[in-house]
């Protein structure tokens, strides 16, 4: 698949899970929790160890069901390990050239993490056709709206601090999409994958709600 049609699917789903998880099994069992409530982007961070293993087990599992990216990914050589167990797409926390331009050497979507309007510049000059607005808890959604203003053409994704309960202003401020983590999955510390599922299954509906669509 494209990184122009990855990108596109991206937006029209709205949400990315960001999985964490203290081993491989965990990352593949909330990950498969929250394909169950509907998600159907997964963002494996590489803070987990064996988290190349879990990309290429959800890619074997699920095939083209879903997007399967690499988050935390902090250097070139962490993205093209990334690449090579499956990765669809590359997550990074800060805006690190080398690991963009290795990801347009392979045709690959990079989503670069931004804190300022100057990051932000910089990372549409190198092609970013998405890029994630982070810590998003800092930033808040008044933070996003005013990013917005001087740069209305950019595509922004907040990660950090995104809830069900904020999701309405992170759109109304000009998200295009969500990367959720700790709070859809928080019910995986204890084991409890089903309340994972469920949780997912509210958001994406309450999601779909407030973009006035359906899933």
């Amino acid at each position: 698949m494209k990184r122009e049609e990855i990108l596109t699917q991206i937006k029209a789903c709205g949400v990315i899970a960001v999985i964490r998880g203290a081993s491989a099994e965990e990352g593949i069992k909330s990950s498969c929790a929250c394909v169950k409530g509907g998600i159907r982007v997964i963002e494996v961070t590489y803070t987990m160890l064996g988290a190349g293993e879990v990309i290429a087990a959800l890619r074997k599992k699920f095939g083209d069901e879903i997007l399967v990216g690499a988050g935390t990914v902090l250097d070139p050589e962490t993205a093209r390990s990334a690449m090579l167990s499956g990765a669809q797409f590359i997550v990074a926390p800060s805006l690190d050239e080398e690991t963009i331009r290795l990801c347009n050497r392979y045709c690959v979507l990079c989503i670069p993490g931004i804190g300022s309007a100057t990051e932000l510049k910089k990372a549409l000059e190198l092609g970013a056709g998405l890029v994630k607005l982070f810590p998003g808890d800092v930033f808040k959604p008044t933070g996003l709206k005013a990013l917005k203003g001087p740069f209305p053409q950019a595509d922004i994704m907040p990660t950090g601090g995104v809830s069900a309960d904020n999701a309405e202003e992170w759109f109304k401020a000009g998200a295009v999409a969500l990367g959720a983590g700790s709070f859809l999955t928080a019910g995986a510390k204890s084991g409890d994958f089903e309340q994972v599922e469920r949780t997912c299954r509210a958001f994406v509906e309450k999601v779909a709600k407030i973009r006035g669509g359906a899933r």
